[in-house]
């Protein structure tokens, strides 16, 4: 038995059975990290003593017989955007490469309760401003299932580090499909909670009213197992909330299918692909009918005004002052503002930050920012009114497969095109779950549950049923 081949499940089992310690399990993890990160370069930096601390916490409560929750003794990897009391947080730029977080966040600090491993801090798209992880100041991140290829983004060093086996689960953020693409990519399950359900404090802002933090795993079984432990009310961010998770599963499931996310230019391959398992869950007994969501078409430019603008608000702090990289050379505080900014932050982040700066700039606020204000409205609108009729809705989470390393680099446009099924769902708050639904010449292919606000218990449930059918 490969310890680094186990579910959240498969580990807890060995652990109490006492087939295997903690400390064993974390070395294995530890040690393949170790082997492996020069060639799929998932981490940024690895906890080793911190990780081996906790494993022996771990294994000396199961020696003295005393109950331990769910995540106990189970690796996990951060997305190094999200803090690590006491370990580097760069958030993939060189404008916080000496930055040590002095706190935990609260997902973090709720999964220590647990009990978790905590083997270190994965890569990402610079300030979590990517659709393939190879935006980050310090590398590119390589897809596992192929390493010609990129992970997604920009949670890609998480989906990466789960599907090589170098951690049992993962914690992403999802702005615009940051969870739920790099998981399609990788092949493995990813949760974009609802808006509020988990807090986000201790994460770095890049767009606050679409930021989330949810997990990343192998099964929709460990999904939902992370999700539970580290969602609910934080007093530290008055966006979360708490909420009844435990639905009454139905017997069978009323889905809805947009017809517009089936469109010209998708990979007709991934359409069939995604088709045949939702052909295959109303063989099941559960019925498909079509919705419709008319102003998706709008989501994809209405996100990436919103988005721009929140992150020229929330990347401001960074100005070479009072933590990061500062350019010391400069005659005045305005030339250190603008030269430390200038060098610390990367491409991706300079084009977004002046975007966002330009459309809330006066004369272009009102034409830009408030009427994508009044389209995201009507998205979500859009939701609400098809959830009136259908439990969930099921749609394709990328319209490619995982392109080459460098092959959009050079054409912003088309990376941004990767998002146009995702980012409609950060813009109306609702969850949803990527799982795998096959494979294509060997790359995997996802698709997504979409629930209501508040009602994962229903896409967990649905996405172990789809999850079983596909097996």
């Amino acid at each position: 038995m490969e310890l680094s081949d186990l579910t959240i499940k498969e580990a807890r089992a060995g652990l109490l059975e006492k087939k295997f310690s903690a400390s064993e399990l974390a070395g294995a993890y530890l040690d393949k990290i170790e082997r492996e990160n020069d060639k799929i370069f998932a981490f940024l930096s690895v906890s080793r003593d911190l990780a081996m601390k906790q494993a022996v916490s771990v294994d000396l409560k199961i020696k003295n017989g005393e109950d331990v929750p769910a995540l106990a003794g189970i690796p996990m990897a951060i997305k190094d955007i999200i803090m690590v009391d006491g370990v580097k947080c760069t958030s993939g730029s060189k404008i916080l490469d000496n930055y040590v977080a002095p706190y935990d966040a609260t997902v973090v600090k709720r999964l220590k309760e647990q009990g978790a491993v905590i083997l270190g801090k994965t890569n990402l798209d610079e300030f979590a401003m990517g659709s393939s992880t190879e935006n980050s100041a310090y590398g590119v991140t390589r897809n596992p299932r192929d390493l010609e290829r990129v992970p997604g983004g920009s949670s890609g060093g998480s989906a990466a580090a789960v599907a090589a086996n170098q951690c049992v689960a993962s914690l992403g953020s999802d702005t615009g499909g940051s969870i739920r693409q790099p998981a399609c990519f990788c092949g493995i399950v990813g949760l974009k909670p609802t808006y509020g359900a988990v807090s986000r404090y201790g994460c770095t802002a890049y767009a606050s009213s679409l930021d989330q933090i949810g997990p990343m795993a192998k099964s929709v079984e460990d999904a939902q197992t992370v999700f539970e432990a580290i969602r609910g009310r934080d007093r530290m961010d008055g966006t979360s909330v708490d909420f009844q998770t435990a639905k009454e599963p139905k017997k069978n499931y009323r889905i809805g299918v947009p017809k517009e996310y089936f469109i010209k230019g998708m990979d007709s391959r991934i359409e069939t692909a995604v088709k045949h398992a939702i052909d295959e869950f109303k063989n099941a007994g559960n019925e498909i009918v079509e919705v419709s969501l008319p102003h998706a078409e709008y989501a994809l430019a209405c996100y990436y005004i919103i988005a721009t603008s929140e992150a020229s608000a929330n990347l401001a702090k960074f100005d070479g002052i009072r933590y990061g990289y500062s350019a010391q050379d400069g005659s005045n505080i305005l030339d250190i503002y603008s030269e430390s900014r200038g060098r610390g932050f990367g491409a991706e982040a300079r084009r977004r930050i002046m975007l966002g700066t330009y459309v809330l700039s006066s004369g272009y606020y009102d034409a830009y920012y408030v009427r994508a204000q009044k389209v995201r409205s009507l998205i979500k609108q859009d939701f609400d009114i098809a959830f009136e009729d259908v439990d969930a809705i099921i749609a394709p989470v990328s319209p490619t497969l995982p392109f080459k390393i460098g092959q959009n680099m050079d054409d912003p446009l088309q990376m941004y095109l990767a998002d146009i099924f995702t980012v409609s769902i950060n813009l109306a708050g609702v969850p949803s779950l990527a799982i795998p639904c096959g494979k294509i010449d060997g790359l995997p292919v996802g698709l997504q549950v979409i629930g209501k606000h508040f009602n994962e218990s229903t896409i967990f449930e649905i996405g172990k049923r789809m999850q079983n059918t596909s097996v």
